[in-house]
């Protein structure tokens, strides 16, 4: 690679680290995470050359990868510490679980779409992220035999927080998801599980794929 070449690539670094710190995310292991993590491979096909910019894009089995600031904002709200299991509800292109996987001890991720459980599989193996155990199936159900969770994250959108997935939640324990119509704007929800109850927090307009029970069509 040329100077000029490695100097472009330092600045778009640079520039992309200092717009997800613009979009409030602010906490330091998830931006070393993310400075980490390289999204240029999650995205393929045209797309390649806006993988760092700041906007969701299309990916296959018609789902999206999302923006990173959402990503950076997702993350940084489950507070994730270096202890904890993780459990991801919609694998997609896998550069959420791999974030996730810089912070916590055990991610656990589930697809509906078996081609993008295998594709991200690959990934996380080029990434050398052996702490994540991705999963083809319904995480409308979550995963009953590894759970309780100390973290879950929902990257598609519910019309309530799944009860389900608050039943795998462990007392003290956060969850964040999208929750609202598929044809509308959606609020992004931080659920808190607490002695007393469940504390909901609403973060910010989002709009996320719809969450679907059963397999995909190519599973």
């Amino acid at each position: 690679m040329t100077d000029d070449g490695a100097l472009s690539q330092a600045e778009q670094k640079m520039q992309f680290l200092y717009h997800l710190r613009s979009k409030g995310v602010t906490d330091k292991r998830v931006l070393e995470a993310m400075e980490a993590i390289d999204r240029g491979p999650f995205v393929k096909g045209i797309f390649t050359d806006r993988a760092y910019e700041d906007m969701p894009l299309p990916i296959a089995c018609g789902q999206t990868i999302s923006q990173p600031s959402v990503v950076g904002l997702m993350s940084q709200a489950l507070n994730i510490t270096p202890r904890d299991k993780v459990l991801e509800v919609g694998t997609g292109s896998g550069y959420q679980a791999a974030i996730l996987a810089k912070l916590a001890r055990r991610v656990y991720t589930v697809d509906r779409h078996r081609r993008l459980v295998r594709e991200a599989r690959d990934i996380f193996d080029a990434f050398d992220l052996h702490n994540i155990t991705a999963i083809t199936g319904d995480g409308s159900f979550g995963l009953p035999d590894q759970a309780p969770f100390d973290k879950i994250i929902v990257t598609a959108a519910a019309e309530d927080p799944p009860g389900p997935l608050l039943a795998q939640l462990k007392m003290g324990g956060i969850m964040v998801v999208p929750v609202g119509q598929s044809d509308a704007v959606q609020s992004l929800i931080r659920v808190h599980k607490t002695e007393s109850g469940l504390e909901y927090d609403e973060m910010r307009d989002v709009r996320f794929v719809p969450l679907l029970e059963g397999l995909g069509k190519d599973s």
